[in-house]
């Protein structure tokens, strides 16, 4: 029964990345899913598409890259803690994901000024750096 929050056998695409909070909105993870930036089994996918257990998703958010493995569906969003056990995150994507955040704390880290804040310029160039990343 689609909408009552029990289990199911499948779940749209965009509603279980919504479910599993990589998303905050339906609608952003069903744009995410028409802009390539989710693959299922390895192909690209629509957001209507039906997963069930054990398919594997990669999930493209910015920088940063997840591998999972889904352990559960559910189409309904609840607390973190049932999300996070909706999924297997793979080692792999784990350690390049904290990898990848290091080198983005060492790059702010290293941004020094002469003065205590920044000047207009200096926050211009500062958000400039952060998009390209």
């Amino acid at each position: 029964m689609a909408g009552n929050g029990i289990e199911q056998e499948h779940v749209r695409l965009d509603r279980w990345l919504w479910a599993a909070r990589f998303f905050k909105t339906r609608q952003l993870a069903s744009d995410a899913v028409k802009g390539g930036k989710v693959r299922v089994n390895g192909s690209r996918a629509k957001p209507a598409k039906t997963v069930t257990v054990g398919d594997e998703l990669e999930i493209r958010r910015g920088a940063y890259t997840w591998t999972v493995r889904i352990d559960s569906l559910f189409d309904r969003r609840g607390p973190a803690t049932q999300a996070a056990r909706l999924y297997t995150e793979h080692e792999v994507s784990a350690i390049e994901r904290a990898r990848i955040a290091g080198e983005r704390r060492t790059l702010a880290a290293q941004i020094i000024y002469d003065q205590e804040q920044p000047s207009s310029r200096d926050r211009r160039a500062m958000r400039t750096r952060k998009r390209r990343q």
